[in-house]
């Protein structure tokens, strides 16, 4: 099946608090002069940040939110602020004296060709690629097991001047005739839907609009998709709640106001909505959520029965397990399963005896989790995570084991999808000092070649990197990659970037990235920890960083910082820590908690006000991960590590650089916004707060090269500024 991308923290529940807004017509109060901090540089001289008189009852307890007026994001003053805010910054970071040095070494090791793994489509192989410094990859197309030049199939650089359109997602009809692709702008999460002859190389008029959390899946002459209504007039569509998900049936060359309604739910406002079609196109799988359990109804319907025009037949009826349909094995759905099976397993069940006691179990559950599964070629292709690593194993399609699948080293692989006709199939391999590699790999012999590698301008082989286990607060023994130069000394000089994220079920395993190869090259330390929340090993990990149970993620980051130091790889002072998103949540939480604990952080794309985050797009969906302020034992435990809530004036902060995107509308900028409001007016120590505010960029994804590289020359330049240490000395 077509496999459906569904964003990482995207997936949400409505709650609602009280409130009462008290004299917001009233001259509002200003923070007390503008703030001065000193760094070890320059003073920094922060723009006034209003405060208002808005105040929230939550179940007795009365909350102010005095930047409340920075979620307005259309109005003029949250501009002027935003405009202000990102002046300070800027000339912060133009101060640095080796800032641009940074950036043009960045610019260096980021100009090399990176391709993404082959789909082979009627003897035709299409591929991205990346030639260097270009802002987006491009879509390419060659004849399969033919050497030559490729031809553009699609260039994304052309979708907009300035680079920021990216191309969102692709998705081959059956026949390979046509290719639909999504494109989405400025880091919107919002998609458009458009059509390209794959024979003629030429677009269709097909044009959708509205798309969010969808793919599209062939059948016959269109395709399924989801969507939402268009915003009302007057509402933000980068910031208004969505809701009423629904699925739609598009025929190709007619407009989407033509557009068949294949499911929607008027009395349930919240969840999501997808669908999948099998590769012989017998069945749509429908898969829903609620917004307020952690998994998805799977339903589906035959489309060769007639009976069923109108109709799915349930086959996991609960939410609260995540379950998705890997193919078919005739008229039987192979299931991908965490039910009665919390590191996963693949069942084999009957739509037409879709009872659990008619179930066969093909894969069962095993000691390391099922990351995913592939159906091609004839056999089941089984991804595992042993500690956050892969593990791939080949069986064929009634469960029997081939073969392992010979990997490079400990790292990550991905791909593996195919045909059921497939002989060969493509994937990547990567690890924190091993460049993105694609490889082909030959189903029956069990053999896998190099198809691309990179050259960069670094040497792997200069590095290492270790997997150490240390215990949290609670006793739980916690993994952590650290890599760095060989032969480091462990004398607390080491400056230190320790990243993590640690939710929503996510697994956090080695990749290879280019901009941490400067900090690498520089004598860093990169650390990343497994914490709990993440999905490394199934879903008791991860219910144990849920809600109730967050603050066990949060005791888990501090236990790894706190394993560096005393370890001798850093200091308080030459350790910084960052995450994104809900990652921006962690370092949020933890430099509220314990100010002490590193020198510098980052928080990026961050959820920091955790009472209203489910009022803004598809935050709803989060209500699971963190329960909502709605609910009142919810409520006290999110106001014990909200962010925003547990500044303390007074206090000394670490050396703060908050990043966010102007178009984010999954982690709404105004979490930072409000956030960085706030920190400024209650720092009392000497470093500084900033906040970088990117514009025409959303909250990752598909963001430009040239905005990328400028984003990481001025994280490391603040990195490197606020630790006292001089880059680039031999």
């Amino acid at each position: 099946m077509q496999k459906l991308f569904v964003p990482v923290l995207a997936l949400a529940a409505l709650a609602s608090c009280r409130s009462s807004q008290s004299g917001t017509a009233a001259a509002p109060e200003t923070a007390s002069a503008k703030r001065a901090a000193t760094s070890s540089s320059s003073a920094v001289q922060y723009p006034e940040s209003k405060k208002g008189n808005v105040k929230d009852d939550y179940f007795g307890t009365t909350v102010a939110d005095p930047y409340r007026w920075l979620e307005d994001l259309d109005s003029p003053e949250t501009k002027a602020w935003v405009e202000a805010q990102n002046k300070v910054t800027f000339g912060y970071l133009e101060k640095i004296p080796f800032r641009d040095k940074i950036r043009e070494r960045l610019t260096t090791i980021w100009n090399y060709e990176r391709f993404g793994v082959p789909e082979e489509e009627g003897g035709q192989l299409y591929f991205s690629k990346n030639d260097g410094l270009q802002n987006q990859a491009v879509l390419y197309v060659q004849q399969n097991g033919q050497e030559g030049q490729p031809d553009v199939l699609l260039d994304p650089n052309k979708f907009s001047e300035d680079g920021t359109t990216a191309l969102a997602g692709t998705y081959f009809s059956h026949d390979h005739r046509y290719l639909a692709y999504a494109t989405s702008g400025g880091g919107s999460d919002w998609q458009q839907m458009k059509v390209l002859d794959l024979e003629t190389r030429q677009p269709l008029s097909d044009e959708l609009q509205w798309v969010k959390v969808s793919g599209a899946a062939w059948y016959k002459d269109g395709f399924f998709y989801s969507r939402y209504d268009a915003p009302k007039k007057g509402e933000n569509q980068l910031s208004g709640k969505n809701e009423f998900h629904k699925v739609y049936y598009h025929q190709l060359g007619k407009p989407q106001s033509a557009d068949k309604l294949v499911y929607e739910n008027p009395k349930m406002p919240l969840g999501f909505r997808t669908v999948g079609t099998t590769e012989d196109e017998r069945f749509l799988v429908l898969y829903l959520t609620d917004g307020k359990a952690d998994g998805n109804r799977l339903s589906v319907r035959d489309l060769t029965d007639p009976k069923q025009a109108n109709s799915f037949t349930p086959l996991i009826s609960n939410y609260e397990y995540n379950n998705s349909v890997v193919g078919n094995v005739g008229g039987q759905l192979l299931v991908h399963t965490n039910y009665k099976a919390p590191r996963y397993r693949v069942v084999l069940i009957d739509p037409k005896k879709p009872q659990e006691a008619n179930w066969k179990e093909v894969l069962p559950e095993t000691e390391n989790k099922l990351e995913g599964v592939d159906q091609v070629g004839g056999y089941l292709v089984a991804s595992y995570l042993k500690d956050a690593s892969s593990l791939v194993k080949v069986y064929s399609e009634k469960g029997e084991f081939k073969h392992d699948v010979a990997l490079p080293a400990i790292g990550t692989a991905a791909g593996f999808g195919g045909k059921r006709n497939a002989k060969t199939v493509y994937y990547a391999f990567t690890s924190f000092t091993y460049p993105t590699t694609i490889y082909k790999y030959d189903l029956a012999t069990n053999t896998s070649t190099v198809f691309r590698a990179p050259t960069v301008d670094v040497k792997p082989e200069d590095y290492v990197t270790n997997q150490v286990f240390f215990a949290s607060k609670d006793g739980t023994k916690i993994p952590m990659f650290i890599t760095h130069k060989k032969g480091i000394k462990l004398d607390g000089k080491n400056p230190t970037y320790l990243y993590a994220y640690g939710g929503f079920n996510i697994s956090l395993t080695p990749s290879f990235s280019v901009a941490r190869m400067l900090w690498l090259e520089n004598g860093g330390v990169l650390a990343i920890p497994n914490l709990r929340g993440g999905g490394e090993y199934g879903e008791a990990w991860h219910q144990a960083g849920m809600t109730p149970n967050k603050q066990n993620v949060f005791d888990d980051f501090i236990a790894a910082a706190e394993y560096l130091k005393v370890t001798g790889y850093t200091t308080t002072e030459k350790l910084a820590m960052a995450g994104g998103s809900n990652g921006g949540l962690l370092v949020g939480a933890t430099m509220t908690q314990r100010p002490d604990l590193c020198g510098v952080a980052f928080p990026a794309v961050g959820v920091m006000d955790m009472l209203r985050y489910q009022k803004f797009t598809i935050g709803w969906n989060w209500a699971p991960e963190y329960g909502t302020s709605d609910n009142y034992n919810q409520f006290q435990n999110l106001y014990r590590f909200s962010p925003l809530h547990t500044l303390k004036p007074g206090t000394s902060y670490p050396a703060t650089l908050i990043t966010t995107a102007d178009h984010d509308d999954r982690v709404v900028p105004a979490h930072s916004f409000k956030f960085a409001a706030a920190l400024q007016a209650a720092n009392e120590g000497p470093r500084p707060q900033l906040i970088r505010v990117d514009v025409n960029a959303g909250h990752g994804a598909g963001k430009s090269t040239k905005l990328q590289i400028e984003e990481w020359a001025d994280i490391w330049a603040f990195a490197y500024q606020s630790m006292g240490v001089k880059p680039f000395k031999k």
